[in-house]
């Protein structure tokens, strides 16, 4: 028998903080970089009832552990439970299972905020986002950990829920959060541009990014849906968190090809490349950046593996043992 950890959401409720997030998941996409394996979401999408069952997976082997999430979102109860199984790489056992609902912003947000600190200007202090969610969230608290943020503008379609979010980062965090009426309001003059959001279609005009902006795409992962529209895609160096999903599930880079715009060569690198030092991030003052994240299960494995080691160390979570194959034949 195999002893595995099992850690609740609880467990591991405040044990890590954003920016221990940040520096693992940098961590990982360094990992990837240099060649660590890792592979796009795989998707079911029933329609009756309509939901997701998804999945993905990324080996570390510096970290030593491997894994990712299987989670299922929408159907009939209208919610999502995110299950994350963390291996060791090297013997391949089951060291935990982990309830990943109260890591999950965090650990997205840390991809936020890696390719933001990859991409965007080192002078970068007032940042948009487009969306107030338990994600715009994590993008936030992850993002003011790699810049020094003065000022930071909300928009979403709901006023209430753009005020609370307003006021509660607003009190949380050392930068100015106020909520604006639209989105062109929030980009105005932002130098990060962060979307989180379930919009089908974009949700800012790309014409309206000023030279220099950095913008962080998190919230759309379907071929026929998009955050960005074709001209954001095309004034932009271009950078995914998977090649292969630039070219699989990420929206608004393929329908920016579908309308002409691009083709693959203009896929810059993968993030884990920038963050390797394998390929170049930004160049200039006024290029425009994207980060298109998607999920992966880079993200995933760095920060469970953190929060095991954490739990760990603390007498966190209970014991289960699994049979491993040889002994449950």
């Amino acid at each position: 028998m195999t002893e595995t950890l099992f850690l609740s959401s609880d467990d591991v409720a405040g044990l890590v903080s954003p920016a221990e997030y940040v520096d693992v998941v940098r961590e990982g996409y360094r990992q990837r970089g240099r060649g660590a394996p890792a592979e796009p979401r795989t998707k079911f999408l029933p329609d009756d009832p309509p939901g997701m069952l998804t999945t993905y997976g990324a080996v570390l082997p510096e970290t030593g552990a491997m894994g990712g999430y299987m989670y299922s979102a929408g159907f009939g109860a209208r919610d999502a439970w995110f299950v994350t199984p963390l291996f060791d790489s090297e013997s391949g056992e089951l060291l935990a299972v982990i309830d990943g609902a109260h890591m999950n912003p965090y650990k997205t947000g840390a991809a936020g905020a890696v390719g933001a600190d990859a991409l965007a200007r080192e002078d970068a202090t007032s940042v948009a986002l487009i969306g107030s969610g338990a994600q715009a969230r994590g993008q936030l608290r992850t993002l003011a950990t790699v810049r020094d943020l003065d000022t930071a503008w909300v928009y979403s379609p709901t006023k209430e829920n753009r005020e609370s979010f307003a006021g509660e980062m607003d009190r949380e965090l050392d930068a100015s959060v106020a909520a604006v009426a639209s989105a062109s309001a929030a980009i105005e003059n932002a130098d990060i541009v962060v979307t989180a959001t379930t919009a089908r279609e974009p949700v800012f005009d790309g014409d309206r990014l000023e030279p220099g902006t950095h913008v962080t795409a998190m919230g759309q992962y379907h071929p026929e849906k998009r955050e960005l529209d074709a001209t954001t895609i095309e004034r932009a160096t271009y950078v995914p968190d998977l090649r292969k999903r630039a070219t699989t599930d990420a929206g608004s880079f393929l329908l920016a090809m579908e309308e002409g715009v691009v083709d693959e060569s203009h896929i810059h690198a993968e993030l884990g490349e920038v963050v390797a030092g394998v390929a170049e991030g930004r160049t200039t003052e006024d290029e425009i950046t994207v980060f298109d994240s998607g999920g992966t299960g880079i993200e995933t494995v760095a920060a469970a593996y953190l929060l095991y080691e954490r739990a760990t160390e603390n007498g966190l979570g209970t014991t289960v043992d699994f049979s491993p194959a040889s002994e449950a034949f």
